[in-house]
């Protein structure tokens, strides 16, 4: 099982190295460089997607779910970033947009926010965006969800209040 490691697993173990005319060799006899870990791309990707109109949410995968379960909150669910072999960055996106909203119009909002926004901080090039819409919700949806969220803070600040 160990010997089945995906593209995706092996991204997520890498850090991003931003190519500023240092080679590998160089870094290692005491040379300047500097590095990403891929939760930092990952966390600017989220910030940045988070800000587009439409875009209600992020979705994230099992792992999220988890953390959720045990009441962390992943400031990078729904996002994932690899190195491409040409040391660019390609971002796999997952959102929730609201019902009416024009996806294609979405989509070329995420992308400018998110090259706008890795290469604003980072410098680094981003190869290719990809996104995922994994639902649309209607505005009764919405308002559900905002009082479920509102429910569960009120018996958390509560339960807070016991100890």
């Amino acid at each position: 099982m160990a010997d089945n490691i995906n593209e995706t697993e092996l991204a997520e173990a890498q850090d991003i190295q931003l190519d500023a005319g240092v080679s590998e060799d160089d870094a290692i006899e005491g040379e300047d460089s500097l590095t990403f870990s891929n939760g930092v791309i990952e966390k600017i990707v989220a910030l940045a997607v988070r800000e587009v109109p439409g875009v209600l949410g992020m979705k994230g995968g099992w792992a999220n779910m988890v953390q959720e379960a045990f009441g962390a909150k992943s400031p990078t669910k729904g996002v994932t970033v690899e190195v491409a072999p040409d040391n660019g960055v390609r971002v796999n996106i997952s959102i929730l947009i609201e019902y009416g909203t024009y996806a294609p119009q979405v989509f070329e909002d995420v992308k400018k926010a998110v090259v706008e926004s890795v290469s604003g901080m980072t410098g680094l090039d981003i190869s290719s965006v990809n996104l995922r819409i994994e639902d649309i919700l209607t505005p009764e949806e919405i308002e559900a969800q905002r009082a479920r969220e509102h429910r569960d803070e009120e018996a958390e600040d509560a339960s807070e209040g016991e100890e």
